[in-house]
């Protein structure tokens, strides 16, 4: 049977993709059964410690739980996948459950997120509330009648570029609509190093940015990074201001219950389509389901 090759956008591939990439394509990040391939890093404790059980696996999800905290105290937490990624598709549901753990923030209720292109478990330090990344955060409807999107971006340590120019908002609002109650929210996140990268909520572009770079000032005014080691403190200060085009994947504790279900990625590096005079913006699937290089 003749190949055909589609030459899909990334504008495009959430709502007009003819040929979705077969399954054994996409890479499952949760085994479904424990949280191997996976490292915990809760502020105030060392790398590997799950606080209160802070991360666990129950009914095939992960589930962040604080059932078993008296109060939040600024537990931050962020649970990282073990291998960094560039150029990729992301795909995630989650849903928020009850209520917020006492003594967490009022901006924390109903709110969590996925960090990407992050620094890795290793180098955060003790005390350091959140990985310089770009997060993909979630939010829940608080069922009062007043807008509340999700799919949004948050910024820790970095800054991005909407049409050319840089966007110098922490956390940058997506369309979405709002979802109210426990209800499981699909999410999709396309990643193109340090090109383009948007955000996808049934099919629909919610929210495109390009560009980004670790925050200059962020960085050379942290005193976050004292405690990550000489070698990953000097890494990241020599970064400073420079295109992030790579980095960890992790989910995120920020005091509201939250589940996490279907994580999957479909890797696109090595499978751009560099015939295309805007390859950039171009990935290759054969009539098989398969990623390939043109």
């Amino acid at each position: 049977m003749k190949k055909l090759l589609y030459f899909l956008t990334c504008l495009a591939f959430p709502a007009f993709a003819q040929k979705i990439p077969a399954e054994k394509e996409w890479l499952s990040l949760f085994n479904g059964k424990d949280l191997s391939n996976w490292d915990i890093k809760i502020t105030g404790y060392p790398l590997g410690e799950n606080y209160g059980n802070t991360f666990r696996v129950e009914n095939d999800m992960i589930r962040i739980t604080y059932d078993q905290y008296k109060t939040f105290d600024g537990r931050f937490g962020h649970m990282y996948y073990k291998q960094p990624f560039s150029h990729y598709i992301l795909r995630f549901e989650y849903r928020f459950t009850g209520n917020q753990t006492p003594g967490g923030a009022v901006w924390n209720v109903r709110n969590s997120g996925v960090m990407f292109h992050s620094q890795s478990a290793q180098s955060v330090s003790l005390k350091q509330d959140f990985p310089v990344s770009l997060e993909v955060q979630t939010l829940g409807g608080l069922s009062n009648g007043k807008p509340r999107p999700t799919a949004n971006l948050c910024s820790p340590g970095t800054l991005v570029k909407q049409k050319g120019q840089v966007n110098p908002l922490h956390c940058i609002e997506s369309s979405s609509k709002t979802y109210d109650g426990d209800q499981w929210v699909a999410v999709e996140v396309l990643v193109l190093g340090d090109s383009l990268i948007e955000h996808h909520i049934d099919g629909q572009t919610v929210l495109a940015y390009e560009h980004p770079v670790t925050d200059e000032y962020f960085i050379s005014k942290s005193n976050d990074f004292e405690q990550a080691g000489v070698a990953d403190a000097a890494f990241w200060r020599a970064r400073a201001g420079k295109p992030l085009t790579k980095g960890y994947i992790a989910l995120q504790a920020e005091s509201h219950p939250i589940d996490f279900r279907n994580l999957k990625l479909l890797n696109l590096k090595g499978c751009m389509n560099r015939r295309a005079k805007n390859y950039k913006a171009h990935y290759v699937v054969n009539d098989e389901g398969a990623c390939v290089f043109n």
